[in-house]
């Protein structure tokens, strides 16, 4: 890749979704994923008690396409996902059936992918594909 210089990006500072359904945006998040959100003028809901990215990727259509449903096209009649995030948990078959539960629908569901993640994904209220994640290699050794 081209070095651009004079920018030294360090650390990724923020993410989050620009949302169009407040309501729904904030029950997965605070609600159903239990984010302590911090609430300013405007329903700014943001937090700095979760850690950080782990990773940033620009990650080609295909390959979610081939990651969610198996094929190399994302299907027509699914938005197509402007972004991803993923939250790692403690038990990703547990978090999917209470996602599950509160009527999200598992686009794949307690997937082990190559490298030893287990993953279940799903459209949000404002088309950001979301991935509950158990990921080996970003676990702390204790």
């Amino acid at each position: 890749m081209e070095d651009i210089a004079n920018i030294g990006v360090l650390f990724i500072a923020g993410f989050g979704p620009i949302v169009r359904e407040a309501a729904a945006s904030r029950k997965l998040y605070s609600q159903t994923l239990a984010i302590p959100f911090k609430e300013e003028q405007g329903g700014y809901l943001h937090t700095e008690a979760l850690q950080g990215a782990k990773t940033f990727a620009l990650w080609p259509i295909s390959e979610a396409a081939q990651s969610c449903y198996g094929k190399d096209s994302w299907p027509a009649d699914v938005p197509i996902p402007q972004a991803w995030i993923e939250f790692d948990v403690e038990n990703v078959a547990s978090a999917t059936a209470e996602l599950e539960s509160r009527g999200y629908r598992m686009l794949v569901k307690n997937k082990k992918e190559p490298w030893g993640q287990i993953v279940s994904r799903f459209i949000a209220p404002e088309g950001l594909l979301v991935g509950i994640t158990f990921t080996p290699s970003m676990r702390e050794k204790k």
